[in-house]
């Protein structure tokens, strides 16, 4: 891999302004200047599927086995309306199963710079909410240059472990709203898949910011062959997530030790006419057998060229690694791939009790700085540390925030370096772990933003409570990103440490989401939204508008 480490722009900070927020003292690190902080703000709360029967809860619960967790809000992601900087839009999974999916996909909206939020449900997608599926998962919001609102829903039925040549359904459908957010039309169906043997999964949404109209969908479809029993009880879990790091741990660089193969291209689909029409879904990218890619994202340079990004599983010497194909003509044709970093990370643990974490450990964020044009991506890494976290069946490494950039479309990239600013902790090492990152610049392209949580402030007082916060780092792209020591400035966004184990169980782990929403949002401002874990079992999301100087 080549590297490359120069700078990517230089934009110069400004003063800091007013306007009613807090500004919090914090040492700074070179070319970093403090930015402002307004209220925690929660963004969704109760259970808007409480009263819905059409789904049959107790039915899945009788025949799968399955647990639910009422009132939890799971997964978010954020987009902020090009037509107007205040209006926010907001999608999570509500009622978590814990063995795949939800009980539905809410919406959130807000028309004042998320100071308040009301729901804004798309019909049509699960049974709650008049749709043909029983569950939900993977929400994925984002707005076209005009205003035009879309919210992707990846849909399943339950499979049936027990007869594993069952029917199971699984698609992808896309809901449009043409008034930013406010109503929403029937959604689309992408793909529908009918098969023990095919789970759709994990998927994303772009809305071109150089092309109004231009919208690409993508995710990975997983199938096993030939058909056997096995390969079709390892989809019954419902959770693509879950299944592709048991594919990965198994591997060990080769193919896996299974009665059957596997494989997961990367799926497309794209929208000419703002979300009216769609393309027939196909796919972009083979990975292979016994490969499979996940956490697929199209992004958009300043030129239009598209990236799709990807975790690569087995496609590499490493076993797992970052990559993506390009397009120069808006999905009409694809590049083979690069690999852009290898992912070194085998999760996170609860620091003191040491109960598995569902993190963001073969997963990744990707963004596009929209001034400069340099590419950024944030992972889960354990290269940074020699100490160990010490579990009851062994000792792991300790998973840090990596940061890596390009400034020449993708064809080099930096040495990974370590954002978080999580302190040494000699008395317990686990509590230096960091997890769930998300990248992304200011809409003038001088700052970039990461945000994680970590354990740091965990005390296990009482015992039991083992605390976490979520945090945000910056750098000022005038300075060179690629130095760690450049990156500083952090705040803490949770007003009080939660308790991770509160965080409902699903995919092996207590679950937050597989990732978290953050958006810029005019020149200087930045919009995270995250989930808590606020008693046993039910989690919330919350957001604090980031005001950059």
């Amino acid at each position: 891999m080549k590297i490359n480490i120069r700078r990517l722009s230089r934009f110069a900070f400004q003063t800091i302004t007013g306007g009613g927020v807090i500004a919090l003292a914090c040492s700074v690190g070179p070319g970093v200047h403090a930015q402002t902080l307004g209220a925690l703000v929660q963004v969704a709360a109760g259970d808007p599927f409480s009263g819905c029967t059409a789904d049959q809860v107790h039915a899945q619960e009788s025949a799968f086995g399955s647990v639910l967790y009422p009132a939890t809000s799971i997964e978010p992601w954020v987009a902020v309306d090009p037509t107007d900087p205040s209006r926010l839009f907001a999608g999570h999974q509500q009622d978590r199963w814990d063995d795949g999916g939800s009980r539905g996909l809410v919406g959130v909206v807000s028309t004042d710079a998320g100071s308040t939020w009301s729901n804004s449900v798309p019909s049509g997608v699960t049974a709650c909410t008049g749709g043909k599926f029983r569950r939900a998962s993977d929400p994925w919001v984002d707005f076209a240059q005009d205003g035009t609102a879309f919210f992707f829903s990846l849909v399943l039925d339950p499979a049936q472990p027990t007869t594993p040549f069952g029917a199971r359904n699984s698609g992808m459908l896309v809901s449009r709203s043409s008034d930013h957010g406010a109503t929403w039309q029937t959604p689309v169906t992408l793909i529908r898949t009918n098969s023990p043997h095919v789970l759709n999964d994990k998927n994303s949404l772009t809305a071109d910011p150089t092309a109004n109209k231009y919208v690409y969908a993508v995710w990975d479809q997983l199938s096993v062959f030939p058909p056997t029993k096995e390969g079709a009880r390892l989809l019954a879990q419902n959770d693509g997530v879950a299944i592709a790091r048991q594919l990965r741990n198994a591997a060990a660089g080769g193919a896996p030790v299974f009665k059957f193969n596997f494989t997961g291209p990367s799926f497309f689909s794209r929208s000419t006419d703002n979300g009216v029409t769609w393309s027939a879904a196909a796919p972009i990218y083979q990975p292979g057998t016994n490969a499979q890619t996940i956490d697929n994202m199209v992004r958009v340079l300043p030129d239009g060229t598209l990236l799709d990004f990807f975790s690569a599983i087995n496609v590499t010497p490493s076993g797992l690694s970052i990559g993506y194909i390009k397009s120069s003509d808006k999905g009409g044709s694809w590049s083979g791939p690069t690999f852009a970093n290898d992912i070194q990370s085998v999760g996170v643990v609860a620091p003191d009790s040491a109960q598995p974490i569902r993190d963001a450990a073969i997963l990744y964020s990707a963004a596009v700085n929209p001034v400069s044009g340099a590419i950024y991506l944030a992972w889960q890494d354990d290269r940074f540390s020699s100490g160990k976290c010490t579990t009851p069946t062994g000792s792991i490494p300790i998973d840090g925030i990596a940061f890596s950039e390009s400034d020449d479309g993708g064809a080099t990239w930096s040495q990974p370096v370590m954002v978080n600013k999580t302190p040494p902790n000699a008395t317990n090492p686990c509590r230096q772990q960091a997890f769930i990152p998300a990248v992304v610049p200011s809409g003038d392209g001088s700052t970039i933003v990461v945000t994680y949580y970590d354990f740091r402030n965990d005390t296990n007082t009482p015992a039991g409570f083992e605390g976490t916060d979520y945090f945000a780092v910056v750098c000022s792209t005038a300075t060179s990103c690629t130095n760690s020591a450049n990156w500083g400035n952090e705040r803490k966004l949770t007003d009080s440490s939660f308790n991770i184990l509160n965080a409902p169980l699903a995919g092996g782990g207590h679950f937050l989401g597989d990732y978290m929403g953050l958006s810029a949002s005019g020149a200087k401002t930045i919009y995270p939204l995250f989930g808590v874990a606020t008693s046993p079992n039910v989690t919330s999301e919350f957001t604090r508008k980031i005001t950059l100087p």
